[in-house]
Parts: structure tokens; C-alpha cells; sequence
């Protein structure tokens, strides 16, 4: 993993909403990577906070803390950590005046007579916390004033390095090109600079919604919609878009002359499917796919999962899943995080995860997934998930921890060391299982063997016997 290109790294993400005088922690302190290629699986209970990171991630919400990198370019910074910095250095440093008043004025009542030599002291004590706090002041404004301007100013950040990187491109072209070339040469260098001037960084990340007809408009042909992002971008030629909006649409399993419709035309799958074509047409890096077979039929369900694959494959998209079937899930994503209450308690590899759940929540996840044998049915047992009764944080504190390479869980030390005990546990009883099966399917291949060895001198004597009564009979 370590060897992988991150694509996207969600840091400290959090998304608070105003409810009165308080505040509604949709997304709490939330962090992982995406690597490119792969896709990753967002999962959990309705309500847990997993559309509102996938849409705080595509900036259709300004994020009220964190940061979320692109490439390695920040594109969304929150402020309320910074904010938090200052109130608790201010609060800190008002503790500690107070204080050394409290312990100055105690000194020079005990003894008045060198009262000018205490106050020299104390002096020295408030000007050192003076300073911490000044210091923290500046560190922390500084950052405020550079999360700003990273989040205001990422789309002209990217624009400048799209700029730079076509005239790196055409610098060489012009030294080399002739007096009849470089005409040709200018046009294309001004057509491609001016796409890149209005070039945006979030053009490289789309998002296909869960309801499809929610997410069309129903004024606009399908034309239009799709080709709603190129028109934006800056392209002009009628012809090209034509031929991207029709290439795109063949690509989605529609065909042209639904070009011309309206979304109330189509059934659920097919407006899934123009979504898709909307999502791809600007050829985007990362796809944040939001519960996209949620509202279909089972059969429309798989064609539309088949679909993402085929298009991952073909394109080299890197999807962020986000779904409720962890069965689906599990067939589609490489690694899955599991969210619950704004918070990631649990990530690993989709094999991992199915194979060695940890955290309680995930494994009253996985103990939900009917599965299509009655008898199984009828003996599941449901775990139910209590988080008062299964954890205990009144004296140390949960973070997110990698309890095993690649394995992370949201716990506390002594839970750190009982999951990884347990994991360690099953792991050693999976591989005792595994020696029993094989040394009882080689004792099995023994006495095949064996059997077979006896009959061969039997079926023998039966030929022999067989020839010489032919003989006897000639």
C-alpha cells in the first residue's frame, strides 16, 4: 500500500451543522487515503454521515474542519481546528495570569519588605506565557489565513499548473517547427491555453447521485444535460460535443437517438445510466458514486454494477463507493470502510474485512446479510450493537489505530490489545483447520491409492483366467 499513488487523502474531515445553539457533528474527524485504481467502500447504517463526506469531498459543502488533498493539492480546508487552538491558548493563558497574580500577591503579603523582587519574578513568568500564547496566536492565524485561501483559490492553482504545463508542452514544438507549421502551431497553443484557463480541479472529481431523477433536469434534453459540463468548460465546437455526448452515451449502453429526450422518458437504470455519462464525460480521475443501485430493481442493480466495472476498467477511474449492501460491497470494492455516527471505526481490505471483523459495530454489520439458504436463515444469529455496554472510554480515550498491517479500528488501548489477541487467536485456529484438512484429504488420497493398488492384481487374474477359457472354448 505504502508503494501506491494516494489520489485522494481525507484529513481530520469534519462537517458540523447548526442546530440552535448547538451543532449537529454530521461527519467527526474522519480520515483515510484513496489510492488510484481501486475502489473504495463507504459503509454504515442511514444517517451515519457517509453522502454528506462524499458530497463535503466534491465541495458542495463547505467543510467546517480539516483539509482533503487532490493530487496533493488541498482543495478543502476547514477552519474550526484552528479556531478551537486559539480559544483554548487564550483560555490557557488567562488560567496561568491568574495564577501567578494569585501566587505574587500570596508572596508579597507574606513578605512585603522585597515585594519590587517578586514582582521582577513573577514578571518574567507572565512574559514567558505572554509569548507561548503570542506564538500560538500567530501559528494559528497563520494557518486560518493559508486554509482560506487554499480553499478559495484551488481552481486558479490548478488552472496556472494546467497553463504552465502547455506551454512546457508547445516550447519545444515552436523551436523546431518551420514558418508554415507554426501558424498551425499557434492556433492549437491558444485553443488548449484557453482550456486550460478555464480549467477547474473539481472537473477531475464527478459525482453520480442515489435518486437519478432528483439529479436531472427535467427542462433539459439528454444532450444537453450530458454535454452541460463541456459547455462550461469552454468548448464551443458543436460537432465535437455532439460526437463526446454520443460516444459517451454508447459507452453507458444508450444509444444516440435517445439524445434527444427528457429524463421522464426513461426508466429508472437508463437515468442511472445518463447520470453516469454526465459523470464521465469530463474524462474525471475519481467518481464518488453515492448509493448508486439504491433505488433500482435487483436485476438493474447488477447491470449498473457491471457497468462501473467495465467503465473502470476501460477508463481507469478510481470510484468511491458509497452503499448500504455490503454484500455488493464486498463484490465490488478493494477496501471498505465501515462509518458509524459520523466516525470510521473500522477499514480494511474487502477480504480482510469479511474475514476478520473487529470493531462491534461491524460485526452487527455482517451478522445482517441474509443469505438465500433457509436453514442458515433460520439458525442466524443476530449481534446487536450496544456502544455503552461494549466500550468503555471514561478513562482512555479511542483514536484510530492500525491494529493489524493495513486493519485499522477506532479504539482504545486495552481494546487495541484484546481485537488483535482475538485476531491472532483466529488466525491460529484457521490455520490448525486448515493442517486437519489437509492431512485428512491426504489420508483420504492414501487409501484411494491403496484401494486402488489392491484391485489391480485381481483384475489380473480375471484377465488371465478370461483368455484361458477362450482358449478352451476354441
Amino acid at each position: 500500500m505504502a508503494d501506491r499513488e494516494v489520489l485522494l487523502k481525507v484529513d481530520h474531515l469534519e462537517q458540523y451543522f447548526k442546530m440552535g445553539k448547538g451543532y449537529l457533528k454530521a461527519v467527526d474527524d474522519v480520515s483515510f487515503e484513496i489510492y488510484k485504481g481501486e475502489v473504495f467502500g463507504l459503509v454504515g447504517e442511514s444517517g451515519c454521515g457517509k453522502t454528506t463526506t462524499g458530497r463535503s469531498i466534491i465541495r458542495l459543502y463547505d467543510i467546517t474542519g480539516g483539509s482533503v488533498y487532490f493530487e496533493g493539492q488541498r482543495i478543502c480546508a476547514g477552519t474550526r481546528a484552528y479556531k478551537q487552538a486559539i480559544k483554548d491558548a487564550r483560555s490557557k493563558y488567562r488560567d496561568i495570569s491568574a495564577k501567578i497574580n494569585a501566587a505574587q500577591k500570596s508572596e508579597i503579603e507574606q513578605n512585603s519588605s522585597d515585594a519590587e523582587n517578586i514582582k521582577s519574578k513573577y514578571a518574567a513568568e507572565k512574559d514567558a506565557a505572554k509569548r507561548e500564547y503570542l506564538e500560538t496566536l500567530r501559528t494559528q492565524r497563520h494557518n486560518i489565513s493559508s486554509a482560506n485561501y487554499d480553499h478559495k483559490n484551488c481552481n486558479k492553482v490548478f488552472s496556472k499548473a494546467q497553463m504552465k504545463k502547455v506551454e512546457e508542452k508547445y516550447a519545444p514544438l515552436f523551436e523546431k517547427a518551420s514558418l508554415n507549421e507554426k501558424d498551425e502551431l499557434e492556433k492549437e497553443y491558444k485553443k488548449e491555453l484557453k482550456l486550460a484557463r478555464k480549467d477547474r480541479i473539481m472537473n477531475k472529481m464527478q459525482m453520480i447521485f442515489q435518486d437519478p431523477i432528483a439529479s436531472l433536469n427535467p427542462r433539459m434534453t439528454v444532450r444537453e444535460i450530458i454535454a452541460e459540463g463541456l459547455i462550461i468548460r469552454g468548448i464551443k465546437d458543436k460537432k465535437y460535443i455532439d460526437e463526446m455526448v454520443y460516444k459517451v452515451l454508447d459507452l453507458v449502453g444508450l444509444v444516440p437517438e435517445h439524445a434527444g429526450r427528457y429524463p421522464h422518458e426513461f426508466s429508472g437504470g437508463q437515468r442511472q445510466r445518463i447520470g453516469i455519462a454526465r459523470a464521465v464525460i469530463l474524462q474525471p480521475e475519481l467518481i464518488i458514486a453515492d448509493e448508486p443501485i439504491s433505488a433500482l430493481d435487483v436485476s438493474i442493480q447488477a447491470q449498473v454494477i457491471n457497468l462501473l466495472n467495465e467503465l473502470r476498467d476501460k477508463l481507469g477511474l478510481t470510484i468511491m463507493f458509497i452503499a448500504h449492501d455490503l454484500s455488493v460491497v464486498k463484490y465490488f470494492s478493494d477496501r471498505i470502510a465501515v462509518m458509524y455516527f459520523g466516525k470510521i471505526v473500522e477499514l480494511a481490505t474487502s477480504d480482510e474485512l469479511f474475514a476478520h471483523p473487529m470493531h462491534p459495530y461491524t460485526k452487527s454489520l455482517l451478522s445482517a446479510i441474509p443469505l438465500p439458504d433457509p436453514h442458515f436463515e433460520k439458525n442466524r444469529k443476530r449481534i446487536t450493537y450496544n456502544p455503552i455496554a461494549d466500550h468503555d472510554y471514561s478513562v482512555e480515550k479511542p483514536t484510530m489505530r492500525e491494529v493489524y498491517p493495513g486493519h485499522f479500528v477506532y479504539c482504545s488501548d486495552s481494546e487495541c490489545e484484546k481485537y488483535l489477541k482475538e485476531y491472532e487467536e483466529k488466525k491460529a485456529a484457521a490455520v490448525k483447520a486448515e493442517d486437519v484438512e489437509d492431512k485428512a484429504s491426504e489420508a483420504d488420497e492414501n487409501e484411494v491409492t491403496a484401494a486402488v493398488e489392491e484391485k489391480k492384481p485381481v483384475r489380473k487374474a480375471r484377465s488371465k483366467n478370461s483368455s484361458a477359457k477362450k482358449k478352451s472354448d476354441k
